[in-house]
């Protein structure tokens, strides 16, 4: 089978699969849950069959008045080490074929002995068959952002969704709060029961915690926007990437400087980064000092650990291979450390400057001198 007939095949797969919303949060009782039966009785209204496939309210009052004049599948009944449990019914769910599904806890386990061993699998599942899903998960459980969020909490997240779940989501909407009003909530019983609540407000609810996971979370939605457009808009109309270039020498600490700041700007933008040596003919292998060679390999290393795409070129025309890797890899933005003389002195001395600002002017290419 040829190549345009499998990406045909790839898009009329594609068109039948459902539809994809997650609504993330930075925390429990932000409101994903409210939210979602609020978007069930609207599609309802709007005469869409939707159905209820799982959902948690946690018994909060507000949430499950909703649940009243909604279409429930009827969960799956297990015994599981002498207790009786439920499950979200993965085949009534296909059995019954609604037109949208709303499966609550995205980043659950199921119990030992269901088809798939994660719900977003279940989902997955659900999708493929050409029903649409709303679902909602907390960020603490997305895989690349584990970590991070351990450190702020101090809590260990055991259940995580791979980050591929939400690169497939047609639409990711981000339930905000402020830290005072989520605050608010919890004091008022809206999210845990009053024997929990003064625990809460010494560990996970505190207003520090909440404001570094709330900025997580939007820039979490804001990516996912990001990726979106650039897949959904034509190149013509699309705002700009950022990509950054960090040239670097064989200059250790400048180097370093360099690497580790274009690293944090890259990682801000979560854009694509490329670090840059241009070997010239003076600075070859056998003519720099052996500490200095180990310095420029420990620095490539420090790079291709930070993320970055590390290229080395030989040439004595440095100006110019800056631009021309800049135009390849569509480059934003060069990353260059400050030179050691005062700048002044640089700019009205160093041909390479002059040809590099030369170049930058005559193209939308921003430069950034680190110091």
């Amino acid at each position: 089978m040829d190549n345009t007939v499998k990406d045909f095949i790839e898009l009329v797969k594609k068109s039948r699969r459902g539809k994809l919303k997650v609504y993330i949060g930075m925390s429990a009782g932000v409101g994903k849950t409210y939210r979602m039966l609020q978007e069930a009785h609207a599609l309802l209204k709007s005469g869409i069959n939707i159905q209820i496939g799982y959902i948690e309210t946690h018994m909060r009052a507000e949430t499950h008045a909703l649940l009243g004049g909604l279409p429930v599948i009827p969960r799956r009944k297990i015994f599981y080490k002498g207790k009786e449990l439920d499950e979200m019914d993965l085949q009534s769910v296909l059995n019954r074929h609604p037109e949208v599904v709303v499966v609550d806890e995205l980043a659950h386990t199921n119990i030992e002995g269901s088809k798939n061993s994660k719900r977003w699998q279940d989902v997955a599942d659900i999708l493929e068959a050409g029903i649409s899903v709303i679902t909602a998960v907390n960020i603490q459980h997305l895989e690349s952002l584990n970590e991070e969020i351990e450190e702020i909490t101090g809590i260990a997240i055991t259940e995580r969704i791979p980050d591929k779940i939400l690169e497939m989501a047609d639409e990711v909407v981000n339930i905000d709060l402020t830290a005072d009003e989520l605050i608010d909530r919890l004091k008022h019983g809206k999210i845990y029961d009053k024997s929990e609540i003064e625990r809460a407000l010494q560990n996970f609810f505190r207003n520090d915690k909440i404001l570094q996971l709330r900025e997580i979370a939007l820039k979490e939605v804001a990516h996912h926007l990001e990726r979106k457009i650039d897949v959904e808009v034509p190149k013509q109309i699309k705002l700009r990437p950022e990509r950054f270039l960090a040239c670097i020498s064989s200059n250790a600490e400048t180097a370093k400087v360099v690497i580790r700041k274009t690293a944090r700007l890259a990682s801000y933008y979560r854009s694509p980064w490329v670090v840059l040596y241009v070997q010239s003919s003076g600075e070859s292998m056998e003519r720099i000092k052996l500490d200095k060679q180990r310095h420029l390999i420990n620095n490539f290393k420090l790079a291709t650990e930070l993320g970055a795409e590390v290229i080395k070129i030989k040439s004595d025309q440095i100006a110019l291979t800056i631009m021309q890797i800049a135009d390849e890899r569509e480059i934003t933005t060069i990353c260059i450390g400050k030179p050691h003389l005062s700048l002044f002195q640089v700019i009205l001395r160093t041909a390479i400057f002059n040809q590099l600002l030369k170049n930058i002017a005559a193209k939308e290419t921003d430069l950034v001198i680190l110091s």
